[in-house]
């Protein structure tokens, strides 16, 4: 990877590194942090008789495996939704994705679209929570409301949202990139998965808005 392309940003005291692949590389903790997925949805969409090319899926995982290549992490935090619906027959990649870093720790903190049981992500020696506290990170799946925010002396990862910024070119047009999005006590992580939408999010002054290119993360004044 183009050692511009990503963006080393220090947050209390950790090293995180921005990826354009939109994950984190968290360096003290060797550990990738990646946030909607959405493995199955493809094959979702495909049982619904929607037109989607076959290779998405096996795309997002091949990505995966290139950032597990790159960083040698130790372990991968899944901020929720790593699959998108019941099972189907994407489920067998992950089954042959996974066999090939068996000695990878991998985390899934459950979102509201991880419905496959629990026995089956045992069975890939996954394991499985509601949150995570590491250091002083509290890893999520859904944003913490301002209320519970305000309770807690941890700094929140979470996804959920899908967060996107939108740009405005000088000849007014506009696009909406993903994000990675840093509050004072709260980040938002991009979906990782490619066959995800994005919404714009509104930013106050005390954030921190780093927008993913195609190749490239990007700081946001």
């Amino acid at each position: 990877m183009n050692a511009n392309a990503a963006v080393a940003f220090n947050l209390l005291g950790n090293d995180l590194l921005l990826l354009p692949q939109k994950a984190i590389y968290w360096k003290q903790e060797k550990a990738l942090l990646a946030a909607d997925v959405h493995l199955g949805k493809v094959g979702h969409f495909r049982k619904a008789g929607i037109a989607v090319p076959r290779d998405m899926e096996q795309s997002d995982l091949a990505i995966l495996s290139d950032l597990i290549h790159e960083h040698q992490p130790e372990k991968i935090i899944f901020l929720g939704d790593l699959f998108h619906s019941d099972m189907n027959t994407d489920w067998d990649w992950f089954i042959l994705w996974r066999s090939q870093f068996p000695r990878l720790q991998i985390i899934l903190i459950k979102g509201n679209h991880d419905i496959i049981n629990d026995s089956y992500y045992h069975q890939l020696n996954i394991d499985l929570c509601d949150e995570l506290l590491i250091g002083p990170f509290l890893m999520l799946h859904h944003p913490l409301t301002p209320t519970a925010l305000q309770q807690t002396k941890a700094y929140a990862f979470c996804g959920h949202i899908h967060p996107g910024v939108s740009l405005v070119g000088r000849g007014r047009q506009q696009i909406t990139l993903p994000c990675f999005a840093f509050g004072q006590k709260q980040a938002i992580l991009p979906s990782f998965g490619k066959f995800t939408g994005r919404v714009a999010i509104r930013s106050i002054k005390t954030d921190k808005i780093f927008a993913v290119t195609k190749d490239k993360v990007l700081a946001i004044d």
